[in-house]
């Protein structure tokens, strides 16, 4: 906790709204290019996770589920921008619960998580490789849950 300084988005917990749904599925569809409705759904409805929105001054700059078990993801933003701070934001929430360690999937291309991460104390411990027979995704601002949940 004392390592995690600089900039930190306000955040507000998502609901099962429709209104939420729809904010979720907009980012979704600007990062992925397609809607994950039905992985927000088990998300939302699993008693281990908690779900938020994060807001840079008075918007909705993304989103972040944060485990109780201190595992972070997925995360996304609409901008590539706000990563840093959505990233900064995600470690505090997991590290402020508690746990004893804090973990995420980052990807290779984000290399803003990544030298946050670095920064941190954080270390590569599981390295693995994403294939795909298609471009998809904006790797720069998601950070998957795991690669079996894409």
């Amino acid at each position: 906790m004392q390592r995690l300084h600089g900039e930190k988005l306000r955040w507000t917990s998502i609901e099962g709204t429709t209104s939420h749904r729809n904010s979720l599925a907009r980012i979704d569809a600007g990062v992925l290019g397609f809607s994950r409705d039905k992985h927000h759904s088990y998300l939302l409805n699993d008693s281990t996770m908690k779900g938020y929105f994060l807001h840079g001054r008075d918007e909705c700059v993304g989103y972040a589920y944060v485990s109780a078990s201190g595992h972070i993801g997925p995360l996304a933003v609409a901008q590539r921008d706000a990563m840093d701070a959505a990233f900064a934001t995600a470690l505090t929430l997991a590290a402020g619960s508690g746990v004893s360690r804090v973990s995420a999937f980052l990807p290779g291309a984000n290399e803003i998580a990544l030298s946050l991460a670095a920064r941190h104390g954080m270390r590569i411990t599981v390295p693995m490789v994403l294939v795909s027979t298609r471009d998809f995704g904006d790797w720069t601002r998601y950070l998957p849950r795991n690669p079996g949940f894409m």
